[in-house]
């Protein structure tokens, strides 16, 4: 009973641990048969599926930013092109009056693999437009209204500091055949929330543009995700376009994006998210028609590097007032702050409404004891703390379980030569349930409690998959980032070592096809887990460690197995 309830443990854990893990990941733009073109086939380069009843947002996005005709000069605008720098606390913002669009937003607080501060918009997709980027009624009108040179408003300073009341920016062009547009954008001094005001019109007409995002977003994980083999696992997500509908968050990620075409609809939120950020639209209540595409690069340096981003535009059915965005990570509370709905776009899957306290718990261990590695140890032991008077009743029962086992099998042995539709076997069924009512025993018993933990240990698995709190978390010794694998593989093989112990220390079984089979589980989990985050690997060598001091405290506690004869004489 024992190792069946544990192979049906391992197996429902490979299940999901096999699904997020080796999920297809996105086609790789340089291997033939892809669909994809390298990034140096500007024509084909990012190139997606034209959506039903729509344009195709790549062919769209390069008519945005394909080289002006000859047209109207300006009648407002600028003589050189200008970068202005807004600093917050969290955010570097670089914004550039050709096209008055966002060329840099740079977080303070997440530096990538090399040390370098994360940059959310992409600096090298060719044939790309900035954020903010417009779309007008013809190809020449969008193309020179993102070339043209925007005047400022109140000539500011190059950098303006806005770490303790809010900064605006306000841009402005006007051209002599009457094609005007203003852009203010507006930061706040503490978080990852902006505004932004966009109003064209020609000849005093209203014009409402399609506002193009372009490709997003611009961290290390578009560099690796979708990259590894089978054992080398896929543990970051990839980039995904998403929505908000109906109360539910719909994603489409990698390829799948450009599937997404066009959406149109009430979204409370639009955008672009990976597995630790996120771009969006926010609080919408008008009609909106979305395009989305997938967007694969391949660098031209040796070797080639394949990154995958997804781009999308908005058009609202009305010409847009004030827009609010947020652009940064996928911190609970950040993503709280806008509206306890926005939190969704943190994909905890089926167990978020257990892992969302976990998170808090993880939150407030980690607020006392200053690093997440440890707090994640803490945190496993608090959590099979919890869990021991389940385990230790599962563990009793299996025992009752297995005393009675000779006389269990002397009674199905007297019925071996019955076939299964024989009425006969019913007197068999008789035997075997008044054997479980004299001596207490009910297999149920043993399954139960431990299944009942099952939940709590998957939800903290979705935890540690998608939390950005570990994300470059120092833990201790070789292991300076909790998202990343061990470098030296020392705990998966721990890991691995442990669950071994942990089936040695199971009472046998006759079935020698189970037994293969739960003897080559520690090998398969340590072969997953070589490339898993080792924050999650921590977490599970201490569930590990916890499962197997229990068991033996519990075996002193009851003493070795009482001998039960066929018969039924102890």
């Amino acid at each position: 009973m024992e190792r069946r309830v544990l192979l049906a443990i391992s197996l429902s854990f490979l299940v999901l641990f096999g699904y997020q893990t080796f999920f297809a990941p996105p086609p790789d733009p340089t291997q033939p048969g892809s669909g994809a073109a390298p990034a140096s086939a500007p024509a084909s380069t990012g190139a997606a599926t034209p959506a039903p009843g729509g344009t195709n947002p790549s062919a769209s996005a390069a008519a945005a930013t394909a080289a002006p005709a000859e047209v109207a000069p300006a009648v407002r605008g600028d003589s050189a092109e200008r970068e202005f720098t807004i600093e917050t606390t969290t955010v570097r913002a670089v914004f550039t009056n050709r096209g008055a669009r966002l060329k840099h937003w740079v977080l303070k607080s997440y530096p990538d693999a090399t040390g370098t501060l994360v940059d959310l918009v992409p600096a090298d997709v060719p044939n790309q437009p900035l954020p903010f980027s417009l779309g007008l009624a013809t190809p020449e009108d969008s193309a020179r209204i993102n070339d043209a040179l925007f005047a400022v408003e109140s000539d500011p300073p190059a950098t303006i500091t806005a770490t303790d009341s809010p900064a605006a920016l306000t841009f402005v062009y006007e051209a002599a055949d009457g094609l005007a547009v203003r852009k203010r954008f507006v930061l706040q001094p503490t978080d990852y929330q902006f505004t932004a005001l966009i109003q064209a019109t020609r000849s005093g007409t209203v014009v409402n543009p399609k506002i193009f995002w372009g490709p997003g977003l611009g961290d290390e994980i578009a560099r690796s995700a979708g990259s590894g083999g089978f054992f080398s696992g896929n543990y970051t997500y990839p980039a995904a376009a998403f929505l908000h509908r109906d109360g539910k968050i719909e994603r489409w990620a990698g390829p799948k994006a450009s599937t997404a075409g066009l959406q149109q609809g009430a979204f409370r939120y639009v955008g672009v998210t990976d597995h630790y950020f996120v771009a969006s639209t926010l609080e919408n209540t008008t009609g909106q028609r979305v395009e989305f595409a997938h967007l694969p690069v391949t660098s031209t340096e040796q070797p080639p590097t394949s990154r995958q981003f997804v781009s999308f535009a908005v058009t609202f059915d009305q010409a847009p007032g004030e827009l609010r965005f947020f652009l940064g990570p996928k911190q609970f509370e950040a993503l709280k702050a806008v509206n306890p709905e926005f939190t969704k776009v943190i994909d905890f899957g089926m167990f978020a409404i257990l892992a969302v306290p976990l998170l808090g718990a993880l939150q407030w261990v980690h607020g006392f004891i200053g690093n997440y590695g440890w707090a994640i140890i803490v945190l496993t032991l608090l959590i099979n703390l919890t869990m021991a008077p389940l385990r230790h009743k599962s563990v009793v029962s299996m025992r009752r379980m297995q005393e009675i086992q000779p006389k269990l099998k002397a009674i199905q042995d007297r019925y071996a030569h019955l076939k299964m539709t024989d009425p006969a076997r019913a007197k068999m069924n008789e035997e075997v349930m008044a054997l479980y009512k004299e001596t207490g025993a009910n297999p149920a018993s043993g399954c139960v409690p431990m299944l009942l933990t099952l939940p709590v240990l998957f939800a903290f698995y979705a935890l540690l998959s998608q939390a950005i709190e570990i994300r470059g978390a120092n833990f201790a010794g070789w292991i300076t980032d909790l998202s990343q694998r061990d470098p030296w593989y020392i705990t998966p093989l721990l890991m691995g070592a442990t669950m071994f112990w942990q089936q040695r220390m199971q009472p046998g079984t006759g079935d020698p096809v189970q037994q293969k089979v739960l003897m080559f589980m520690p090998v398969m989990f340590t072969a997953m887990f070589m490339q898993a985050p080792s924050g999650l690997v921590i977490y599970w060598l201490i569930s590990n460690l916890w499962a197997i001091g229990q068991q033996y405290f519990t075996n002193w506690m009851i003493g070795p197995p009482k001998a039960v004869a066929a018969g039924g004489k102890r």
